[in-house]
């Protein structure tokens, strides 16, 4: 029941993401800067710095990830100094340029799909899984939905990633291109390792690392040090959108100010400082923490990704004056869209009472026996919820700017 939860979920959330995904090549614009077409120029700063704080985030728990796994590889290193070494390398990338990533991230995608296969077929066919496995633990409503959630907002949480990226493709790529491109490429890429840590998970423990260099015997400090690059490679990638995103925010303010590279090196240098201290303070409870911000996620860009997604392909289907996203004062879009902010605000409170963390459990949720549906409600209730106060926003504004037949024909006379 686990595979089948990891399946719905990833299956589920890459719809969200790659939905995001496919409107990079129509404008052009990072998902970040399109968000002022929804929220304004100002409203959009509300998101823009949760998205950072996200970043943030990935690559805390990831570099602890990474230090962990040196660490397993039998590398001579502490998890701590693992840590600082994996970040220092995501820097140095972000620092020297996008192509470099683009290399590294290309020669790491190879290289772990070859360990991640190996992995399979050495713990599966050499090894031999534990006797009693498939009937390892009982199954729950709450347990599989709480696959499912992480599941699904892991996909989710790519939605501010993938059209920093697919708006490079060409105008008449077309969306559906980039849309199962993208839907393709994070679902197996997220399922096959998900499984991966699962089996190790139920055969060994909640220490997937060590689990993980146990079943894959010999071959296990190869596999672990390659995943180890591989996720230097992630957070080059999480540190480059989150200096975007960034200087995003300092570019609301001043839309003609050009960040060169020093500022550019210098904020990326800042965001790993902030990134190095969450991790080194949270590395000893890695898993609680990762779960408790994944829900986190959840409650902030749920909301988000159901006003970005009915905007786009039901309130505007796709068609914005891109001009307006670089004015301060938000140009056609203005500097707050009143029913963006407040549907947003509205969806993070209103998932509160369905959370279920080890850090809060809201009263719905208990009353469930701690099966979270959080996402589910923050999407069925505002994703209608603004569509109805946008379209209602839309009629007043065209109707302010539109004369009516009797006004006409009275300044006729």
């Amino acid at each position: 029941m686990t595979v089948v939860a990891i399946l719905v979920g990833n299956l589920l959330g890459a719809v969200l993401m790659a939905l995001h995904s496919a409107q990079g090549p129509q404008l052009g614009v990072p998902q970040m800067v399109q968000s002022r077409g929804q929220f304004g120029s100002y409203g959009a700063l509300l998101v823009t710095v949760l998205v950072v704080l996200m970043y943030i985030g990935f690559f805390a728990s990831n570099l602890v990830l990474a230090g962990q796994s040196l660490v397993a590889a039998g590398l001579p290193v502490g998890t701590s100094t693992g840590i600082v070494v994996v970040g220092v390398v995501a820097v140095v990338a972000v620092i020297f340029g996008y192509d470099l990533i683009h290399t590294y991230t290309r020669i790491l995608t190879y290289l772990s799909g070859a360990a991640l296969l190996v992995a399979f077929v050495w713990i599966i066919g050499v090894h031999g899984l534990p006797e009693g496995f498939a009937s390892h633990g009982s199954v729950s409503i709450a347990g599989f939905m709480g696959t499912v959630t992480a599941s699904a907002l892991w996909q989710v949480a790519y939605a501010p990633y993938v059209s920093d990226y697919s708006r490079y493709m060409p105008a008449d790529t077309g969306a559906r291109p980039a849309f199962w491109s993208s839907y393709a490429g994070c679902s197996l890429g997220s399922i096959l390792p998900m499984i991966l840590g699962a089996i190790v998970g139920v055969a060994v423990g909640e220490d997937v690392v060590a689990g993980l260099d146990q079943l894959t015997g010999p071959v296990g400090p190869a596999i672990i040090l390659i995943f180890s690059l591989g996720i230097a490679a992630t957070n080059s990638m999480n540190l480059y959108c989150g200096v975007l995103s960034t200087l995003t925010v300092g570019q609301t303010f001043a839309p003609a100010w050009s960040p060169g590279r020093v500022v550019r090196a210098v904020t990326a240098t800042v965001l790993f400082l902030l990134s190095l201290i969450a991790a080194l303070a949270g590395q000893n409870n890695f898993m609680a923490n990762w779960l408790n911000f994944i829900t986190l996620l959840m409650t902030v860009l749920v909301p988000w990704t159901a006003i970005n997604l009915v905007d786009y392909y039901l309130l505007r289907h796709g068609d914005y004056d891109v001009e307006s996203f670089f004015r301060a004062d938000g140009g056609i879009y203005g500097r707050v869209n009143v029913p963006a902010v407040c549907c947003y605000i509205i969806g993070a409170v209103i998932q509160l009472p369905f959370v279920s963390t080890t850090m809060y459990t809201g009263p719905a949720a208990t009353a469930m026996g701690g099966v979270d549906l959080s996402w589910i409600v923050g999407l069925a209730v505002i994703s209608p919820l603004y569509y109805v106060w946008a379209k209602a926003a839309m009629r007043r504004s065209a109707s302010a700017v539109v004369p009516s037949p009797e006004s006409t024909d009275a300044a006729l006379i």
